[in-house]
Parts: C-alpha cells; sequence; structure tokens
C-alpha cells in the first residue's frame, strides 16, 4: 500500500493529508524481536518491526536496507494512450500518461513494474524497485497504479478496480512504453514483469494475456504481495478504519479533525524533521498511540485512495455518483463537497452501488460472487499452478490477507512462493533477503547487498 497527497481536494485538505500520510511513521512503538524465516528462507530473516501494522507503515531504517543507489538516472515521459480522449478541464494538469524509464547503456532485459493501489509510478515502493532491479542489469519501466488519478484520466478504457480490463490498460500502456523504450535505442534482450499489491495480482492477468497475445513473451513474472482476492482485501481495509473509529463510520468527521490535531501537535514538536526511515525510527518511540489508532490510520490511507478513484471515475464517466451527472467542473471549480462526501465513500460502497451494477448492466446474469471471483487470483488457479516463469513473494503477517490466504498461496505457487515470516504489507520490499530474492528470481543471480 502506498500514499500519495490526493490533487482533487482543496489545498488545505492536500496540507492535511500529506500531514497525515507523513506522520503513519509516528503511530507506534518500537517491536524488535527477529523472527525465523519460513521453510523457503535458506538462512535467519531478521525484520525490525514484529508488529504487521507497524511493519506496514514504518520505512525501514537504513541501517536494515538493502545497499541500493542514492538515485537511478530515469526518464519521465508521457503517452497519449487515447489520442482523441480529451481532458477535463478540472484534470487540465493530468493531460498525458506520465511513466518513467531508466536505460543501462548495453544490452539488456527490460522490467516493468506495476504500482500498488493508488499509487504513482514514483511512490517511495516504485522508486525502490526501480533501484533494484536496475541495480540487478534491467532497464526498468515503472508505471502508475490503473486506480491512480493520472492513469484513470489517460488510460483507463472502463471502470477501474475490474482485473481483467485493468490488466487490458496496462497491456496497452506497456506496448507504448516498450514502444517508446525502442524510440529511445534501448538494446532489449528479453522481458519481464512484477507489481507489487494490486499491482501485483494485476501483472499475474497481464501474463495469461501475453501469453495469448505475444507482445513481451515474458521470460520471468513476479507477483509480490498480491491480494488473493481484491473484494476480501478491500473489505478488510475499509473495516480497519470504519472498525477502529469510535462511534463508527457516523463519528468519522470529528475522528477525522481529531486526528489532524494530533497529528499536527506531534509533528510539531521536532525539528528538522525528514520523515526518512532513520529519523522515524529514532522518534517513533516518543509517541506510542494505541494500536487501533494506527490502524484507523491505515484504513484511512486507503480510503484517501478510494476517494480519488471514486471521485475522478465519476468525472471521467460524465459523473451521477458523486457529481452531478453533466456538470463540467472547471480548473475553479470548489471541490471541497465533493471530497468530503469522496471520503464518506468506501471503495466496498463504490463496489456494491456502482462497480457491480455497472458490469451486471452489460452482463445480465452476472453475479456479484462471480465478478468478484473474475477478479482474484482463484480465476487464475489452474495457469498459475502451471506457468514455471511466474513467482511470488509475500508474508505471513500481511495486514490484508484474510485467514488462509496465505496458506492458498503456498499451495498454487508450491517451491515458486516465498513467503517470509514478518514484513506487513510490503513494508519489507527494500530489506537485502527480500531484494535478494526478487532479483533471484528473476534473474538466477544474486546482486544486492
Amino acid at each position: 500500500m502506498n500514499h500519495t497527497v490526493s490533487s482533487i481536494i482543496p489545498r488545505i485538505l492536500r496540507m492535511n493529508r500529506t500531514l497525515i500520510i507523513c506522520s503513519l511513521a509516528l503511530l507506534a512503538s518500537i517491536g524488535s524481536a527477529p523472527a525465523e524465516s519460513s521453510s523457503q528462507q535458506a538462512s535467519p530473516y531478521f525484520y525490525p518491526f514484529v508488529n504487521p501494522y507497524e511493519a506496514t507503515v514504518i520505512p525501514l531504517p537504513i541501517a536494515y536496507q538493502a545497499k541500493l543507489p542514492d538515485e537511478v538516472d530515469s526518464k519521465e515521459f508521457k503517452l497519449k494512450v487515447f489520442p482523441d480522449r480529451e481532458t477535463p478541464e478540472v484534470f487540465w494538469y493530468q493531460d498525458g500518461l506520465k511513466c518513467s524509464l531508466a536505460k543501462q547503456d548495453k544490452q539488456a532485459p527490460l522490467i516493468f513494474v506495476v504500482a500498488g493501489t493508488g499509487a504513482s509510478y514514483k511512490s517511495a515502493n516504485m522508486l525502490s524497485l526501480g533501484k533494484i532491479f536496475f541495480q540487478a542489469g534491467f532497464h526498468v519501466i515503472r508505471i502508475s497504479s490503473p486506480t491512480h488519478m493520472n492513469f484513470i484520466v489517460n488510460a483507463t478504457s472502463g471502470m477501474p478496480g475490474n482485473t481483467p480490463e485493468d490488466a487490458e490498460d496496462l497491456y496497452r500502456v506497456m506496448i507504448q512504453a516498450d514502444a517508446y523504450a525502442r524510440e529511445k535505442k534501448t538494446d532489449i534482450s528479453g522481458y519481464a514483469l512484477t507489481g507489487y499489491s494490486l499491482g501485483g495480482i494485476e501483472s499475474a492477468f497481464i501474463s495469461k494475456l501475453d501469453e495469448e497475445r505475444g507482445a513481451f513473451n515474458f521470460d520471468r513474472v513476479l507477483l509480490i504481495n498480491p491480494p488473493a482476492d481484491v473484494y476480501q482485501s478491500i473489505t478488510i481495509l475499509d473495516n480497519l478504519l470504519v472498525d477502529n473509529i469510535p462511534g463508527g463510520a457516523d463519528n468519522f468527521t470529528p475522528w477525522f479533525k481529531e486526528a489532524l490535531q494530533k497529528l499536527t501537535a506531534q509533528a510539531s514538536t521536532i525539528d528538522d524533521l525528514t520523515f526518512s526511515g532513520d529519523s522515524i525510527y529514532k522518534l517513533y518511540r516518543y509517541y506510542p498511540p494505541r494500536e487501533d489508532f494506527l490502524q484507523a490510520l491505515i484504513g484511512l490511507a486507503f480510503r484517501m485512495h478510494s476517494a480519488d478513484l471514486v471521485f475522478t471515475t465519476d468525472v471521467m464517466n460524465g459523473g451521477g455518483y458523486i457529481v452531478p451527472k453533466g456538470l463540467e467542473l472547471s480548473a475553479r471549480s470548489s471541490l471541497t463537497n465533493y471530497a468530503m462526501t469522496s471520503y464518506h465513500t468506501s471503495f466496498v460502497n463504490y463496489f456494491d452501488e456502482w462497480f457491480f451494477p455497472f458490469y451486471k448492466n452489460q452482463e445480465p446474469g452476472l453475479t456479484k460472487e462471480a465478478i468478484i471471483k473474475r477478479c482474484s487470483l482463484y480465476e487464475l488457479e489452474n495457469y498459475l499452478r502451471t506457468s514455471d516463469k511466474i513467482g511470488l513473494m509475500h508474508n505471513e503477517d500481511d495486514v490484508i490477507m484474510a485467514p488462509g490466504d496465505i496458506d492458498y498461496l503456498k499451495s498454487v505457487f508450491g517451491d515458486r512462493a516465498n513467503i517470509f515470516p514478518t514484513g506487513g504489507h510490503c513494508g519489507n520490499i527494500s530489506h537485502p533477503d527480500v531484494a535478494n530474492y526478487m532479483v533471484n528470481f528473476l534473474t538466477n543471480k544474486e546482486v544486492v547487498k
């Protein structure tokens, strides 16, 4: 899960959102017990946070990170995925799908990296993965999630959240991004694919799609912390917010204001705070709140992503859900009321009230259970069991997984799965053991220290 500043809400809310998400790193006490590794791990694995919620949100201190370049020479580029699509005036700053290319100075394989829920190509996890794979010798193209505003505006063909359709949209983008890389004299010897969280499950669907169309013929595909069942995972994330707000969902607004006040007070006591992994590791112990508050903030971060998705999708489809149908918002339109309405709309609300009816209207016999399965890894079970090129990296304590999910994925992937004992949801991506596993699976060599 990644936390970015919304660009649909008024300036003061954007500032408050930045404060909330950055301050997640000030919201629990340090855990530092070593953990036993899973049977897939050849050597002991140590992770400094044994609480899965801390592991999910606290940046890994530098001392525990893989040694990676400070910077990778990458170039941002824009794609006009649908040349005839007009960008609504309210999204004037989102014209063109932004991606990133880091190219080696010699022939090398190219890896596509797909972001998680609501995340852009330059989110923290995407930057880490870009460094890991570039250092391993890949050309790297990073692509935002189909649930990110910039992607929805420029590259989504339907309703974001429909995994097979999201995979189609990503595949279209990848073909265009590959053409751009070749125009820039990138010498490509082969292709690989990876993604984390929602990008992980989408990578599985992209791989299956490529088996049929053959644009890339991926040598290896790695799924990083994917949900087994997207609907189940979003329900867990929605409940982290609702179940941990005193008074429940009806008390969201006063709780939200109180949370802002607490975080503002905490941030104001810290001099020269950079929110780096090391500074957070040192300062965390001074601010040990209740775990229910931490869980609620994780849920709030997800709610912010879903709010962006709901608002953007509504505008791109002509309104009728959050925005009045047919209303054309301008760059000067006040978005405050729409933002607050979006914050009160859970992803489950979006699915039940708009997403499912939209697809049922196209396919009258469709059931809710059928579309939920269609968007899950269960839909690809036979393919995943038999495709030797697809691997899995996951954590036993991933907070978006329901009981039994990890065991199910182990049974599907067998010895192509590496399940770490701790790390929460994507918290250990920059850990050297995790980085080495990812590189080793994709290249059959270890180059990360």
